[in-house]
């Protein structure tokens, strides 16, 4: 089996892969404050309640966002599982060339997204990921990694009304019955939601128009709002909510082989 881990700002979701079939996964609270051994005792519980042990982990892939936890993960890796893990980041084989200005600054968990949407497409792309901040890639339709546009989450931008105005309360995120709300609260929602849902619809729009592909790119969306968002609009064609955790089972099967990376398991 293949633990894969995306630590993400406010999430971690962890998977367990069996060749390429996505066999359990599991969602955790990002928390900086967790030690190496409180990770370990939480991960082999996570394995022990899909009756695995250690043991059974050949290989560990890691994705992360949140440096400090970087290396607590690594560590975790070969505490309790007895292996080093692949950390996804720069110097790490990816087989995409990414063509930012900069290679470096591109998120992992982002380029991690465009390998597995370009795997299942093998044609132009666009991912839109709804995390902490909701960030949109281009993929080109001979697998090279365009760039793309980071904005705020919903999330921020929901806490971010609350704290700083004096009367409007926090609300959830959910769509609203109209556009034009008739309470507080639904007004914020249908702010939230459909103001949304109209950066969405525009910045896929912009991209199409400005990179002009040869054929129209597929676009997914994935991260924990996705669903909602995806089932009010037609310009998302596929909602991939492990998109990430595969992009992370790719790369590290093609470090996996590479000399050296990896240390065999008694």
């Amino acid at each position: 089996m293949l633990l894969v881990i995306d630590v993400g700002n406010t999430q971690t979701v962890l998977g367990l892969f069996d060749e390429e079939n996505l066999s359990h996964h599991w969602r955790i609270a990002t928390d900086i404050r967790k030690t190496k051994d409180e990770y370990s005792l939480l991960v082999g519980s996570l394995l022990a309640s899909a009756g695995l042990a250690p043991d059974d982990v050949r290989g560990v892939g890691v994705c992360s966002v949140v440096p400090p936890l970087s290396h607590v993960f690594l560590e975790m890796a070969e505490s309790l599982l007895g292996a080093n893990a692949i950390l996804v980041g720069p110097g790490v084989k990816t087989g995409m060339p990414i063509l930012y200005e900069n290679p470096a600054e591109v998120g992992s968990d982002r380029i991690a997204n465009a390998l597995a949407a370009y795997n299942e497409t093998r044609g132009p792309v666009i991912i839109v990921d709804f995390g902490t901040a909701t960030t949109f890639c281009a993929v080109s339709g001979k697998g090279e990694y365009l760039g793309g546009s980071i904005v705020p989450g919903v999330g921020i931008s929901a806490d971010a009304l609350f704290a700083r105005t004096a009367k409007l309360p926090r609300v959830a995120v959910k769509k609203p019955a109209t556009v034009i709300g008739r309470t507080t609260v639904t007004s914020i929602q249908s702010g939230l939601f459909f103001g949304y849902l109209s950066i969405v619809e525009g910045m896929i729009a912009r991209i199409v128009s400005e990179i002009q592909f040869k054929i129209r790119p597929k676009v997914v969306a994935t991260g924990g709002l996705a669903d909602l968002f995806a089932g009010e609009t037609d310009v998302i064609d596929v909602v991939d909510p492990y998109l990430t955790l595969k992009g992370i089972r790719i790369i590290y099967e093609k470090n996996a082989k590479r000399p050296g990376r990896i240390p065999p398991r008694d």
